[in-house]
């Protein structure tokens, strides 16, 4: 755990072998739901969780670009 209070957990999509850090992490805290990329744990997006679901639908829609 971490001075904000966010318990980390790495998506199910996350890589394994010698290359794990390409993946995404996630953690609800006292501001709101926290995204980071492993490879670089000190940046921290912050959002809400409608935010989140909005983005999340956009992408499986396909509705955003590459």
């Amino acid at each position: 755990m971490e001075p904000t209070g966010r318990v980390w957990q790495k998506s199910s999509f996350s890589g394994s072998g010698p290359d794990t850090n390409e993946c995404l992490e996630i953690a609800a805290g006292p501001d709101g739901l926290g995204l980071r990329e492993t490879a670089d744990p000190d940046l921290v997006l912050t959002t809400g969780a409608a935010a989140l679901n909005g983005l999340l639908r956009a992408v499986k829609a396909g509705r955003l670009p590459p």
